[in-house]
């Protein structure tokens, strides 16, 4: 058995020793998964959600107030909500496109992706202040490396990945992807690699987080149905062993076994299947279906995935036409905020009964709007993806 394991600290020891039956495994798993140097320790192997249950919010957020961002991708503008009382409390003008509000790894600031414009803007969520940019080269979508070095910066326009230092945003490595459209990303239990979908040549990249290298390209198959997939969202189930990939065009979610690196299933969901968010108790995994367009015929809905039986257990229609997009789970776990992308509002959608708890005007074009603050003790990027 030697070279299996790793050696264990005298600490990690101590606290196999120290553990019941029933944990042992969980800590002997977390000593031996060689996470990337640098990244805070993972909580629970088996559950790399464990830090986003409700009400877990970090030193660092405590005291922020809770407020809603939306960017207007064709008002160019943000609108700020209160969730309290679901009402806009302001909305300020930004650069050509904004489509994401990212959370900064450290949790302070949060900064408002605008591809067209080719600049970030700063928000700090502590006050709500804004009006600082950056110029930054196609920043449709932002993501952070677990250790907290990097920024990286999806410029699907340039077809890359920059890797840029997270404080100061001056780049590092510009990473060419090989693929058309790549936006979104999850990250393995030890931070090793990621999987990002590009959404305009139907196909999956698999990247090495430590030497910033592409690894692979996976073609999604488009079996049995008419059109080649469009991969948007991508999420990683709770034991890190499976990734989500919303297909909008496939209507559902591609299953993909990340080690291997190869698709295992399809679960079909609703028209447009966009956005992908974990429910607070890692059980679900809520998917948002956009549908094709505006007006009262198109029908959006968010399906309920159970992690579990990889099935849909539920489908929450949102009545009088609807086409949510991205948002996320607020900290109580209570409410999914999702954008209204083609209907200029918000939808607030409460989580026990999937009822439409308020719909709340914007600007035109809503995109990747951001919750915060959110459970975690970092962020990895988006609209919030935290551990």
């Amino acid at each position: 058995m030697q070279g299996f394991f790793k050696p264990l600290s005298l600490a990690a020891v101590c606290t196999l020793m120290a553990c019941s039956a029933c944990q042992f495994a969980s800590v002997l798993n977390a000593a031996t998964l060689n996470p990337l140097p640098g990244m805070p320790p993972v909580l629970d192997p088996h559950d790399i959600y464990a830090a986003d249950r409700p009400g877990m919010l970090s030193p660092v957020v405590r005291n922020f107030p809770s407020r809603v961002y939306v960017p207007n991708s064709v008002s160019n503008t943000v609108s700020v909500i209160d969730p309290a009382t679901y009402k806009v409390i302001e909305t300020f003008p930004v650069g050509k496109e904004p489509q994401h509000v990212v959370p900064s790894w450290d949790l302070k600031s949060l900064w408002i992706a605008q591809d067209h414009q080719d600049q970030l803007t700063f928000i700090d969520p502590a006050t709500g202040k804004h009006g600082r940019s950056v110029h930054v080269d196609d920043p449709y979508n932002m993501y952070f490396t677990p250790d907290g070095k990097y920024a990286m910066v999806m410029a699907e326009r340039e077809k890359r990945i920059d890797f840029r230092d997270a404080h100061t945003m001056d780049v590092v490595n510009r990473v060419p992807v090989g693929c058309a459209g790549v936006n979104h990303v999850d990250f393995s239990t030890d931070g090793r690699y990621f999987i990002a979908t590009c959404e305009f040549s139907g196909e999956l990249i698999k990247v090495d987080v430590a030497n910033q290298k592409v690894l692979a390209h996976l073609k999604i198959s488009s079996e049995g149905r008419p059109k080649m997939p469009m991969p948007q969202d991508c999420k990683a189930s709770p034991d890190g062993r499976t990734f989500y990939i919303a297909d909008m065009e496939s209507n559902g979610v591609h299953i993909i076994d990340g080690a291997s690196f190869k698709e295992t299933g399809f679960i079909p969901t609703g028209v447009g299947a966009h956005g992908l968010y974990t429910s607070r108790d890692s059980r679900y995994l809520y998917v948002s279906n956009r549908g094709t367009g505006p007006g009262p015929q198109n029908k959006g809905s968010v399906s309920l995935i159970d992690f579990s039986t990889n099935k849909v257990v539920q489908n929450w229609p949102i009545p009088g036409g609807a086409s949510p997009d991205m948002g996320g789970v607020s900290a109580d776990g209570k409410e999914l905020w999702l954008s209204g992308r083609y209907h200029s509002e918000v939808y607030v959608i409460d989580t026990t009964s999937g009822k439409l708890k308020a719909r709340i005007p914007v600007g035109k074009g809503p995109h990747g709007l951001c919750i915060y603050p959110q459970p975690g003790r970092y962020s990895l990027g988006h609209t919030g993806v935290f551990r």
